[in-house]
């Protein structure tokens, strides 16, 4: 077992358990927060932060845990990041506040034109920005349905779009984010994805039973726009095979529907590129950002080809928070960060170090169905020894145990079966490979 950090050392950057996780601090917080904060807000792990850095965090009973969760794909620059925390500093001195549709700020300006300059594509485009994910992509809908005339919204298996109710109609896992929530909004179609790993699919064949059942059940010309993510998050990490999305990008383009990509949670250098559909050399029509776009401040963007965006009216897109400008500036300095020290980069380094050991990892048993992913988005998927039958209490098992000894893994999937690994873009290797060390013991522990 890897011996944990003396408990004397006072470098903040190791792995350092002073009580058991949770401690009694985090304990008594969760006591109060039983009395206040509603029940439908969950935990992945109760310990409450009390600060953050490059790769790790540090709870109320003084505990250091390694961060491979990056709060679910947010904080690719790290926490409080130097460039972030001096842009929301200097512009939260100047004013917090006046909303972009009553009296709008430069800086809500340069967010879009940093975001016509990383994101796929050499056309001209627009941006609006948002709060958050789900905000996005239900205003992509909005615009590909203005935009188009048409209604029919296509979406995927094992997708998750948000938590409005739009979003939850495009979202395909029920439990926990639509049992109960309905009726959902109509005009939602729901495809196969590729998923190689279980439909053993060329990527060409997939998209080709994808086209049929569109053109069969929906009609092209009913349809406004297909959204996918290039690499599923909350659905397991799912990564589609080579050439399934250039050619539902090409259909889309001859049948009049736009693609829209969401790369809420692939997007900002996480996979290796600025965002995942370069990995193919898709252009989207539109994408959605948001989560890694502005170091932890809630900022939410859609960009798209220019004739499209300026199709709608003016005052048909907004929100009094949308593009806040504190978040702006965060964005200004999240983004001139990745682009400086090449985090797109070091997501490729993450990915050569942390993937042949995950793969090591799966050859030793028959209990890991596949090790996927790009860059510092990286999945291990856990099945029954007897079948492929997902087994989600093998990976709640193996989290737990991590995060019993200090390092914050989460888990996904529609079956809940995937532990997905998401470490900030600035980790160490020292963290990273100490934080792999955890969850190699993790796994044999509970397969003993």
């Amino acid at each position: 077992m890897t011996t944990l950090t003396n408990e004397e050392t006072t470098t903040p950057r190791k792995r350092l358990l002073r009580t058991e996780v949770p401690g009694p601090k985090s304990r008594e917080l969760q006591r109060r927060r039983a009395m206040t904060v509603a029940a439908g807000v969950g935990s992945a792990l109760p310990v409450y932060v009390t600060g953050a850095e490059e790769g790790v965090l540090h709870d109320a009973d003084g505990n250091v845990l390694i961060d491979l969760g990056s709060g679910i794909a947010v904080t690719n620059v790290g926490n409080a990041a130097p460039e972030v925390v001096d842009a929301i500093r200097g512009q939260a001195g100047e004013f917090t506040h006046t909303c972009f549709m009553v009296t709008p700020y430069e800086n809500y300006l340069e967010v879009c034109e940093e975001l016509a300059t990383v994101t796929p594509g050499e056309h001209d485009k627009r941006t609006v920005l948002f709060n958050s994910g789900a905000e996005a992509v239900e205003n992509a809908v909005k615009i590909a349905r203005r935009s188009t005339g048409r209604q029919a919204v296509v979406v995927f298996d094992h997708a998750y779009h948000g938590r409005t109710n739009l979003t939850m109609a495009m979202t395909a896992k029920s439990v926990p984010y639509k049992h109960g929530f309905g009726p959902f909004t109509s005009e939602v179609y729901r495809m196969p994805m590729s998923y190689p790993a279980r439909d053993g699919a060329d990527g060409a064949e997939a998209a080709r039973e994808v086209i049929d059942r569109i053109e069969k059940q929906v009609g092209a010309d009913s349809v406004a726009a297909v959204v996918v993510e290039p690499v599923q998050g909350e659905g397991g990490f799912v990564e589609p095979a080579e050439g399934f999305l250039p050619e539902i990008s090409r259909w889309c383009t001859g049948s009049g529907a736009l693609f829209v990509a969401d790369e809420i949670q692939t997007g900002f250098c996480r996979t290796g590129d600025w965002f995942a559909c370069e990995h193919e050399g898709v252009v989207p029509d539109l994408i959605t950002t948001a989560k890694g776009i502005a170091g932890g401040m809630p900022l939410a963007g859609v960009t798209g080809r220019a004739e499209v965006m300026d199709s709608l009216p003016a005052g048909s897109l907004g929100g009094t928070y949308g593009g806040n400008p504190v978040s702006c500036a965060a964005a200004l300095g999240a983004i001139r960060a990745m682009r400086e020290r090449d985090l797109a980069g070091a997501a490729r380094d993450i990915q050569h170090r942390a993937m042949p050991r995950l793969r090591a990892l799966a050859a030793r048993t028959e209990r890991i169905l596949e090790v996927r992913g790009r860059g510092a988005m990286l999945g291990v998927e856990f099945v029954r020894s007897e079948s492929d039958d997902p087994d989600p209490e093998l990976a709640a098992r193996v989290a737990k145990t991590c995060h019993e000894r200090g390092v914050v893994v989460l888990t996904c999937g529609t079956y809940g079966n995937v532990i997905r690994l998401l470490p900030p873009l600035v980790i160490s290797t020292e963290l990273l490979d100490e934080g792999l060390d955890v969850l190699e013991e993790a796994l044999a522990e509970q397969l003993d």
